[in-house]
């Protein structure tokens, strides 16, 4: 059975095809796990809060990686300095109402061998998102702002692992 094709179709295909073709042919490929290239670790500072918990998570998922309690024991020691989480006013109304604000979510770290060389300098990973406000939709506006905070810290997260995956180079 013959079934005909259209030429939007076969456009399509071709398109599809041909970025995929692109895509592969300049090195893209898929952002995979940070290899993180220490035995074992130890964290300090900011032990309770999400954020430590979902990077304790993050380096377990190397399993190459044990996450330590003893400085002694430890290859590379990671000391979250502090979280800081910022909003600042963007826009307002003509009315003087707030109409956009800037979530800003900062993590400030340092990676050392507890001896006093550093993998990595002291450093900060800054995530920044906009988001507007009405006064009329506030619990909606709220659940938002919880929502993109959680999404910001996720991906500092990812920023901060891809750091200490190329903490070697960088105490060479």
């Amino acid at each position: 059975m013959n079934v005909p094709v259209s030429r939007r179709t076969l456009l399509q295909h071709a398109g599809a095809a041909a970025l995929a073709a692109v895509s592969a042919g300049c090195g893209f490929k898929l952002r995979g796990a940070a290899n993180i290239p220490f035995d074992t670790m130890l964290l300090q500072g900011a032990e309770n809060t999400p954020f430590a918990v979902d990077l304790r998570r993050g380096i377990l998922a190397n399993r190459n990686v044990r996450i330590v309690d003893d400085p002694k024991l430890a290859q590379a020691i990671l000391h979250i300095t502090g979280i800081f989480q910022e909003r600042r006013i963007l826009s307002l109304s003509g009315a003087g109402r707030v109409r956009e604000f800037q979530l800003i979510y900062r993590v400030s770290y340092r990676l050392h061998d507890g001896q006093g060389r550093e993998f990595i300098p002291p450093g900060e990973v800054v995530v920044r998102r906009d988001i507007t406000f009405n006064d009329s939709q506030v619990l909606a506006k709220e659940q938002e702002e919880v929502l993109l905070v959680r999404d910001m810290q996720n991906d500092a997260v990812q920023q901060l692992m891809r750091r200490l995956s190329t903490a070697r180079l960088a105490a060479s």
